[in-house]
C-alpha cells in the first residue's frame, strides 16, 4: 500500500490529537496518507476470557491490516488521567494478541497535545517507553502545548519555535520511511 497511517488516539469527534495527526500526515504526504477514526474500531473490552469466548474481533484484524500495509504510522496520543485513552488501549490490547510486534516494525512518530502546558507528555513518555521496546529505530516524538493558542485549523502550528521542533522530528520520521521504502524495493 505504501501509505502513511495516521490517527488521533482518542474517541472524541473533535479530537485535538486527530487534528494534529492529520496536520502531520498532510504536511508529509497529503495523497499518501490514510487518516482513521478510532470510533470505526470500537470493540468489546479486551480480556483473555472474552478472547477465548468470542475470538479476536474482525475490527482488530482490520486495524492490524492497516498497520501491516502502511509504510509508517503517525499516532497523536490523547491523555486521560495520565495514560492512554480507553479507546486506544482497547485497540492496542486486541491487536497485540494478533501479533506481538504490534506496530510491525514500521517507522513511528508519536505526538501529543492538549490545551494545557503539559501537552500530554505523560502519555507520550509511557508510549515511548513501551513502543521503543519493539522498535528497531529511534522513535521521533513531539508534544504541542496549549493547542488552542498554538494551532490554527488553516495554518497548523503557528508558534515558529514549536513548528521548527516538529519539522525536525518529521525529518527523522521521513528518513526512516524512505529507508523502509528503499529496502522494500530492493
Amino acid at each position: 500500500m505504501n501509505k502513511l497511517l495516521a490517527f488521533g488516539a482518542s474517541s472524541s469527534k473533535n479530537s485535538r490529537n486527530k487534528k494534529l495527526a492529520s496536520y502531520v500526515a498532510n504536511k508529509m504526504a497529503p495523497k499518501e496518507a490514510i487518516l482513521i477514526d478510532l470510533n470505526e474500531f470500537e470493540m468489546p473490552i479486551y480480556s483473555e476470557d472474552r478472547e477465548q469466548e468470542i475470538g479476536i474481533p474482525d475490527k482488530a484484524h482490520e486495524f492490524k491490516k492497516l498497520v501491516n500495509e502502511s509504510i509508517g504510522i503517525i499516532i497523536s496520543l490523547a491523555e486521560h488521567n495520565g495514560s492512554y485513552t480507553s479507546a486506544f488501549k482497547n485497540i492496542y490490547d486486541w491487536i497485540s494478541v494478533i501479533e506481538t510486534t504490534v506496530w510491525s516494525n514500521k517507522p513511528l512518530i508519536l505526538l501529543s497535545t492538549s490545551d494545557g502546558q503539559n501537552a500530554g507528555k505523560t502519555v507520550l513518555q509511557t508510549a515511548l517507553s513501551r513502543f521503543s521496546r519493539q522498535s528497531k529505530q529511534e522513535i521521533p516524538h513531539f508534544s504541542l502545548p496549549n493547542f488552542n493558542e498554538n494551532f490554527s485549523d488553516t495554518d497548523g502550528i503557528i508558534n515558529k519555535k514549536l513548528s521548527e521542533e516538529l519539522d525536525k522530528q518529521i525529518s527523522i520520521f521521513s528518513s526512516q520511511v524512505d529507508n523502509l521504502l528503499h529496502s522494500s524495493n530492493d
